[in-house]
Formats: C-alpha cells, sequence, structure tokens
C-alpha cells in the first residue's frame, strides 16, 4: 500500500498572531491524483465554492457527514452552497491543519485520508472542529466517495451504531435535512455570478 503524507503534519504558521488558511501550495504531493482534488476541497470547505469545484466528483458520488448524506453531484453542490448561506451566521469558515495520506487500493483506485482541523467563527467566538475527511476515487480519478467524520468519529449508520434501529433511523434523518437543503438551495442550482460594476460615464 503506497501512502505518504504532507509535512508529516501541515501546520499553518502563524502570521502576527493569526493562523493563516490552508492553500493548496501548502501540499506537495509527488504525483497521484491528490494534487488535482485537494485545492478545490480546500475551496468547498473555505465556502467559496465554484462550479468547476464540482468537478472532482463522479456523476454519481455521495458525500456524507453527521448531517446529511448526499447523493450525485447537484446534491453535493447544494450541501456545500448551503454552508455559504450559513457563513452569513458563521463569518469564517476554513481549514486551517491538515495532515494527508494517500493509499492505492486497487489498480487506478484510490483512498485519501485528510486530518483535518476545520475554523470556524461564530459571532466573533472561534470554534476548532477536528475531522477526518475520507475520499475514495474511481480509476479516472474522480471522487465517488467523500466522507466527513467529526471528531474523528464513524457516521452513524445500521453498521456503526450498536442498536441496528437508532443507525436506521440516522440514515433517515440526514436523508431528509439533505432533501429540504436540497430544496432551499434550488436543487443544486450554481449561483449567480455577481454583475461586474457598470463604468462610470
Amino acid at each position: 500500500m503506497d501512502s505518504w503524507s504532507v509535512q508529516d503534519t501541515v501546520k499553518i504558521a502563524e502570521d502576527h498572531g493569526q493562523p493563516r488558511e490552508a492553500t493548496s501550495s501548502d501540499c506537495k504531493p509527488q504525483g497521484g491524483v491528490l494534487d488535482s482534488i485537494l485545492p478545490h476541497l480546500l475551496n468547498l470547505y473555505a465556502s467559496r465554492a465554484t462550479p468547476k469545484d464540482f468537478e472532482i466528483y463522479a456523476s454519481n458520488a455521495t458525500f456524507e457527514d453527521p448531517l446529511m448524506r448526499a447523493h450525485g453531484v447537484p446534491q453535493i453542490k447544494s450541501a456545500f452552497y448551503s454552508l455559504a448561506k450559513v457563513v452569513l451566521i458563521f463569518s469564517e469558515s476554513r481549514i486551517v491543519e491538515y495532515s494527508v495520506e494517500e493509499n492505492v487500493i486497487s489498480p487506478g483506485r484510490v483512498e485519501i485520508l485528510i486530518d483535518n482541523k476545520q475554523h470556524y467563527k461564530f459571532l466573533g467566538r472561534g470554534i476548532d472542529m477536528i475531522s477526518l475527511i475520507k475520499l475514495y476515487t474511481d480509476q479516472d480519478g474522480r471522487v465517488v466517495r467523500h466522507e466527513d467524520w467529526w471528531d474523528k468519529k464513524p457516521i452513524w449508520n445500521r453498521e456503526t451504531a450498536k442498536v441496528a434501529v437508532v443507525g436506521r433511523i440516522a440514515e433517515a434523518t440526514r436523508r431528509a435535512s439533505m432533501l429540504a437543503t436540497h430544496a432551499l438551495m434550488r436543487f443544486g442550482r450554481d449561483p449567480s455570478p455577481s454583475p461586474s460594476p457598470s463604468p462610470r460615464p
């Protein structure tokens, strides 16, 4: 199994006591699919996603975290575009530290593990959350499964919950949350670009 780590753990340097944002330049992979995925992933988590950032996903990809389960690119768009709406309440959203491991699990198929710290600011108060992002890619290098394990704990489902019925209820709740979010976000519709300012006469 091939694996590598980005600077063991990528610690984001502090400038004048303020942590700077993790960017793709912090990651120096030795080739592989990660170098085409990580810059887009950082954009998604920083609430600055563009339609191009979702090209990392296969058409039938899934995304799951403890709040929702998305299936297909339109639902994944709704999940991440909704984060930008929440940022109206949370004034900051970004990944500030991460380490990466890339494992070849079969010819052309890769597992990417991103151990990370996400930073949010709510009502002027900083909130840090540790998570494990797990990505699985197909032979074309596109993500087919994206899981975000908050506090590095497996997402509750019928296989991980101690009581299967509790896991099924958790799955149904995440699907319902996704459907409501998907409808509110106009079914994954890309936001209209901001109009350019009119030139002054």
